[in-house]
């Protein structure tokens, strides 16, 4: 399917009247009652064109949450920084009309702070994911994983922590 571009400015009503939208618990968070996961078919071993149409498509039926995590791909965070590249290029100025998620806990690195749930992994791989998609923030970051290595004490104060920076 070949994707010809809109002026989503001029359907931004039309996308709203689309989808329906739904609060996220008690936030003020609105959710498509679809969302658009890029676990496969957005990494580097996958035809660019095809992903940035399955996007645009889905942005323009009023899928507004894109959900990516650390490790999508393949390769990993392949997927964080072709979503960016989309983001960049074709959706500039709609940051705000979007929910974009991600998470970590899988294994990204070798060594004893390449995966799981520990601050120092949680922190390192926000860091990480926020540099690949181009973005000053993410408006849901979970952890991907309980990780029975780390008490679940910290892996929550890391989310926390990151939630208090903005």
């Amino acid at each position: 399917m070949k994707w010809k571009k809109a002026n989503f400015r001029s359907v931004k009503y039309q996308r709203t009247l689309i989808m329906k939208y739904n609060f996220c618990g008690n936030s003020g968070l609105q959710l498509p009652e679809i969302s658009l996961g890029l676990w496969h078919n957005f990494g580097d071993v996958d035809d660019f064109g095809t992903a940035t149409s399955m996007i645009l498509y889905a942005f323009e039926n009023g899928i507004t949450h894109f959900d990516l995590a650390n490790n999508y791909g393949p390769p990993p965070g392949s997927a964080e920084t072709n979503f960016g590249k989309v983001l960049a290029k074709e959706l500039k100025g709609h940051r705000d009309e979007l929910i974009i998620s991600s998470k970590a806990g899988h294994l990204m690195w070798d060594g004893p702070y390449g995966d799981g749930g520990s601050r120092k992994y949680i922190m390192a791989s926000i860091d990480q994911s926020l540099k690949r998609t181009g973005l000053e923030y993410f408006d849901i970051f979970y952890s991907h994983r309980y990780d029975p290595q780390t008490p679940i004490e910290e892996t929550m104060q890391a989310l926390i922590d990151i939630v208090r920076q903005g």
